[in-house]
């Protein structure tokens, strides 16, 4: 028996479109023959979805295909990786200056002062496979710093690469027109004539940490606390070429200790991540500091990656028990790497980095860094504490293989930063 639904019937009404639908539905078929290709042209492709990251090789990739960048005058020559290449010895041209003439240098790093007997090590000039490296031009650098601020930030050794970057400028400033100051955490030097300050701020971690203090900072049990960029942050801003550093002061073995509230907690709570995690963590911090901070379109950011120490002569077929001491050649080895740069946090760089929102310009020093065993400050330098009998008849013991003598390899570091700052 057939049912016959009236007008009225709850049925019928259900089933008829509401005014809202109908036109909705209207709407949708009007696009479709408006833009019918476009949409088969887009239902046609497969779907892609982002690879997950699978190079692991290094150095890390950071850069990246930006528009033209701040301070420019030129491009690297395509195909040309600056920072793969060999030494050569250059009498003619190095070194850029005299120790005996920069008297910025710290007697940390003072190797003729403190008794070096040969020069060599200052004689050695970085030559890229593909290309060459343009010339360090200091009037073209102070002419691009005038009425701005440039600044290093991080541990002992951006100080090193801070101060050969002050003695590769200053020679060209009258003496009445620059001056340098020490205030707490930041140093200052002035080129009074061009309104331009090159400054050096002391952060070993980036973050807040234990060891802040920028002369008495030699604490073992290193604690990080976390989300404390701030900090320090906030003397950085209205920098207009920044430098970052930080890697040494995180090998403290495994483990790192960090920080979840304050240190001006009675209780504090602290806990601990892989050496990784914790960097990691800190490269984060620093990538959105400079993302909330910096202009890409006026601003520039350079990140120096680890510094290698020789502090293990059999990484390089020496004898057992021996470092830097008395080495007056290079590591001939191209493909030598040294056993206290842990290639996982280049992996950690390289990882955070890829995905920054910010044209990050990566220094990458370390392996012709590496090379480098010849340039340490060894034995040659000030001795905070008199050295005792036992150490004096083994110099091995008191060698530093961490910082290195000035003039000499930190200047190339320079001229790779000039390169990437004029030649991106």
């Amino acid at each position: 028996m057939k049912t016959t639904l009236s007008a009225s019937s709850p049925l019928l009404r259900k089933a008829r479109l509401s005014p809202y639908l109908f036109t909705l539905l209207s709407f949708i078929v009007l696009v479709a023959v408006l833009y019918g290709e476009d949409f088969i042209c887009l239902f046609s492709q497969p779907i892609q979805l982002a690879p997950p990251p699978t190079r692991t090789n290094l150095p890390p990739r950071t850069e990246k295909k930006w528009e033209k960048l701040p301070f420019a005058i030129g491009q690297t020559e395509d195909g040309c990786d600056v920072f793969s290449g060999r030494w050569v010895r250059d009498e003619s041209n190095r070194p850029h200056y005299q120790e005996s003439d920069c008297p910025y240098i710290q007697p940390q790093l003072t190797c003729q002062e403190h008794g070096r007997p040969e020069k060599d090590y200052q004689f050695w000039r970085w030559q890229p496979h593909d290309c060459s490296l343009p010339s360090f031009n200091a009037t073209l650098m102070l002419e691009t710093l005038r009425g701005k601020r440039m600044m290093f930030v991080g541990d002992s050794l951006n100080r090193g690469q801070y101060v050969s970057f002050v003695c590769l400028l200053h020679s060209i400033i009258a003496e009445d027109a620059k001056s340098m100051e020490t205030f707490d955490s930041l140093t200052v030097f002035t080129a009074k004539e061009y309104n331009a300050t090159i400054e050096f701020y002391w952060a070993p971690f980036l973050l807040e940490s234990n060891a802040d203090n920028a002369v008495v900072h030699k604490i073992s049990d290193r604690i990080v606390r976390k989300g404390s960029i701030n900090k320090h942050g906030r003397h950085w801003k209205g920098v207009d070429i920044l430098v970052f550093n930080t890697y040494l002061w995180w090998m403290t073995g495994l483990k790192m200790k960090i920080l979840l509230g304050s240190f001006d907690d009675d209780v504090k709570e602290i806990i601990e991540l892989s050496t990784e995690d914790a960097y990691r963590m800190a490269m984060k911090s620093m990538l959105r500091w400079v993302q909330k901070n910096m202009d890409p379109k006026k601003t520039r950011v350079f990140f120096t990656s680890m510094s290698p120490s020789h502090a293990k002569s059999i990484d390089w077929g020496g004898e057992p028990g021996h470092n830097c001491y008395n080495e007056t050649t290079l590591i001939e080895d191209q493909n030598y790497w040294s056993s206290d740069c842990q290639k996982s946090i280049m992996h950690v760089i390289g990882e955070v980095f890829d995905r920054s929102k910010f044209p990050i310009t990566f220094l990458n020093i370390t392996q012709l860094s590496g090379y480098r065993k010849d340039a340490h400050t060894s034995i040659y330098k000030k001795q905070w504490n008199p050295l005792t009998p036992e150490q004096l008849a083994n110099p091995v013991s008191y060698a530093d293989c961490v910082h290195w003598c000035l003039p000499g390899l930190q200047d190339t570091w320079n001229d790779l930063l000039f390169a990437k700052l004029f030649y991106p």
